[in-house]
Formats: structure tokens, C-alpha cells, sequence
């Protein structure tokens, strides 16, 4: 029997950091450390690898994915407090926003790169983007994707506080009610 879970996986602390070294992954299942490559893919433009791994010991199939770690920038919240950019805070949103849509995974992932690529680039000089920016990037790229989900993204993001709002936004992108 085979089984297939998704997880995203950081190095274990105790591999060395030689260039001959075999980077290893520990089995979710079992724990074993040993494990074999079956399928490798880039994603999103080149930004990550996915790889497709099994475990020799107990033939547990698990994802692990390759990212490239950036210099962190921070962002400015609205009370003025600062705090690193968080990617995985832009994928619960967006994931959440696109919630029973019918994006396929891969569709998101490239959005969510999209979104980091542009606050990136607009926090380049001084390492660091208003909180305000991102949402206002994450409302043009949903814009842009899912209508549903762009409504759903800035009833939260905006704080519509009456129907009246809600319908204004609605009739701001182009949409008839």
C-alpha cells in the first residue's frame, strides 16, 4: 500500500553542509532518513523545485519543495510596527479568497509568486513595503484571476462595514448589481 501526503519540508539540521553531501529528507511516516528522488519539477517560473520522494524504507510518497531564500525585507504594518514579510501570510489569504474556486494549485502558486516577485521589487531599496501595498498587489493579481475571489479578498482586506460598501466595490470593477 502506498500512501500520498503533501508536506513542506526544511532541511534537517544534522545534514552537513558539504558540497558532496546528499541532501536527505526525513520519511513523515516512518522517520527513516533514507529516500529516493521519483519526480522532480519546477514551478512558478523557475522561483521553486518540486519534488515527488519516496521513502526506502516503508514506500511513503511525500512532496518537498526548494525555494530561494531572499534577503527578508519588512513590513510596515498600519499602527507603525514592523515585522519580516511572511510569504506563507499572502497563501493563507489567497488560499482562503480562492476557497471551493475552481484555480487549480498550480495557478495559485504562481499568484502567490507574482504577488512576493512585486513586493519585492517595490521594497528593493530601502527592505521595506507598507502592509497596505501587498494587500492592494494581492487585490490586482485576484482582480485579475477570480472576480469572486477579489470580492471575497477585499470584504476582509477593506472591512466593508455595510451592503452599501460592498455593492460599491462590486460596481468599482466592473461588475452590475
Amino acid at each position: 500500500m502506498i500512501f500520498y501526503r503533501r508536506f513542506v519540508f526544511l532541511r534537517n539540521p544534522a545534514e552537513t553542509e558539504s558540497p558532496g553531501a546528499r541532501k536527505v529528507m526525513r520519511c513523515p511516516y516512518c522517520g527513516n532518513f533514507d529516500d529516493k528522488v521519483v519526480d522532480s519539477r519546477t514551478l512558478a517560473n523557475g522561483a521553486a523545485i518540486r519534488r515527488r520522494r519516496e521513502c526506502t524504507r516503508c514506500s511513503f510518497r511525500f512532496t518537498s519543495y526548494e525555494r530561494i531564500e531572499d534577503k527578508p525585507f519588512m513590513v510596515i504594518k498600519r499602527d507603525g510596527r514592523r515585522q519580516p514579510f511572511d510569504r506563507a501570510k499572502i497563501e493563507r489569504g489567497v488560499q482562503r479568497a480562492l476557497e471551493k474556486r475552481p484555480v487549480s494549485q498550480m495557478s495559485i502558486e504562481n499568484l502567490v509568486n507574482e504577488i512576493e516577485d512585486a513586493a519585492a521589487m517595490r521594497g528593493k531599496i530601502n527592505h521595506e513595503i507598507a502592509a497596505a501595498d501587498i494587500g492592494d498587489l494581492t487585490l490586482e493579481k485576484l482582480g485579475a484571476l477570480d472576480k469572486v475571489a477579489y470580492i471575497r479578498f477585499a470584504s476582509v482586506y477593506r472591512h466593508f462595514n455595510d451592503l452599501e460598501e460592498f455593492v460599491r466595490e462590486i460596481q468599482n470593477m466592473g461588475g452590475g448589481v
